[in-house]
């Protein structure tokens, strides 16, 4: 283990796993190799081109423990892509003429980093494939090893990504309360918008979640507070057509019989579509520097009831989302034990130079094993076909056909 040095990294959108796999990797070392020095990068990679790193100490080892309790990144995030240059040199990250990859190498040289944790998505590890393939082409001994954050679980070929079942939990748990609104006023539409880009998995989760905690209910006979009011109506997830006037005609019943409608919508949901219209329209439409359409400048949820509230004559429409507040939380139970397993495995490829991102192999039956990098890539699409979701939409009542 001598001369071994580690540093670590979260990027991307925060996922409720950041701070408990940065507590975990921490204390993983600290058991099995006490004597390998710990960094830090701040706020991702721009903190690997700035140079800006946090030394772990022992003082910080010792309440490690403590990060499994929040939820955020207590090392900062950013979304930098090492290899768009300009983008890069347009935010000071380097300067004109530098190539960010080499910069990114030469400061973890100079920084003696033998092995480099990427907690992230598929832009994040993707990134990392990148940075690891040029420091393998340019003779840097550099073990890179990612584990797969993101709460749209859409990581291939990984079954399940870190934070992903917090996110659905807590997303259900905010509907919860804000279903209540629909005794605020007669004939009320409530949207409620999830997170998932490409993937409709988190919204289906979320809402399978939701259903699973009001099935218990007690009410008060007679009362407008009843099993009715906490339904779900319709759902609507990327992967998925429909035909609005059929879907207006069954939810305009439903508005009638009870004088609400609630809706889950995947922030990815119709996506294409709206962007389309938009840019049919003469407008520009806005994307970061993966080249991704910045989903928060189309807001889908307020497209959805727009379209809805006029054909089903709501008095009342507003749209909630959870996004923020649920990507946000500390890791719950089952996170908990996904991380540890992951982190375990993380640092026992590292410490045996095996770079690749750790996860269930789908390709190998949901062995937990290191993926090679070259595999991984982002936007799965959630598997509609699955038990689950089938009988979920059966018990909503709604009526749909698989995108594609």
């Amino acid at each position: 283990m001598a001369n071994q040095k580690v540093a670590m990294l979260t990027a991307g959108g925060l996922a409720p796993c950041l701070s408990s796999a940065v507590g975990g990797l921490i204390e993983r070392y600290t058991d099995i190799a006490p004597e390998i020095e710990l960094i830090a990068y701040r706020s991702g990679y721009q903190g690997v081109l700035l140079g800006d790193s946090i030394e772990i100490t022992p003082q910080m080892r010792e309440k490690a423990y403590l990060l499994h309790r929040y939820g955020g990144s207590p090392i900062g995030n950013s979304r930098v892509k090492l290899t768009n240059t300009a983008d890069c040199v347009k935010r000071g990250l380097v300067k004109e003429g530098e190539n960010p990859l080499r910069v990114a190498a030469e400061r973890l040289a100079r920084d003696g980093v033998t092995i480099l944790h990427t907690i992230g998505g598929d832009d994040t590890n993707t990134t990392a494939a990148d940075l690891a393939a040029y420091l393998g082409a340019n003779g840097y001994n550099l073990t890179v090893v990612g584990l797969p954050k993101t709460v749209d679980n859409d990581v291939v070929p990984i079954r399940q990504s870190l934070g992903a079942w917090t996110a659905a939990e807590v997303g259900a748990g905010f509907f919860d309360n804000v279903s209540n609104e629909q005794s605020a006023a007669p004939k009320t539409l409530v949207v409620h918008e999830v997170m998932g880009r490409h993937c409709g998995w988190l919204t289906a989760a979320t809402a399978r979640a939701y259903m699973q905690k009001t099935a218990g209910n007690d009410y008060v006979e007679g009362f407008l507070m009843n099993a009715q009011m906490k339904n779900i109506d319709g759902l609507y997830l990327p992967e998925m057509t429909f035909d609005l006037q059929a879907e207006a005609e069954r939810l305009r019943k439903e508005m009638e019989r009870n004088g609400f409608v609630t809706l889950f919508v995947s922030e990815g949901a119709c996506l294409d579509a709206i962007v389309a219209e938009r840019e049919a329209a003469g407008e520009t439409v806005k994307r970061d520097a993966f080249g991704h359409v910045k989903i928060d400048t189309i807001n889908v949820g307020n497209w959805f009831s727009k379209q809805f509230a006029a054909l089903l004559g709501a008095e009342r429409a507003m749209v909630q989302k959870s996004g923020y507040y649920a990507r946000s939380a500390p890791a719950n139970r089952d996170d908990l034990r996904l991380i540890q397993s992951m982190v375990d495995l993380a640092v026992e490829s590292a410490l045996n130079k095996v770079s690749g991102v750790t996860g269930h192999d789908e390709g190998q039956n949901g062995k937990l094993r290191t993926i090679e990098f070259p595999r991984i890539k982002g936007g799965k699409h959630f598997d509609t076909s699955v038990q689950w979701f089938g009988d979920m939409m059966d018990a909503i009542g709604q009526k749909w056909t698989p995108a594609g």
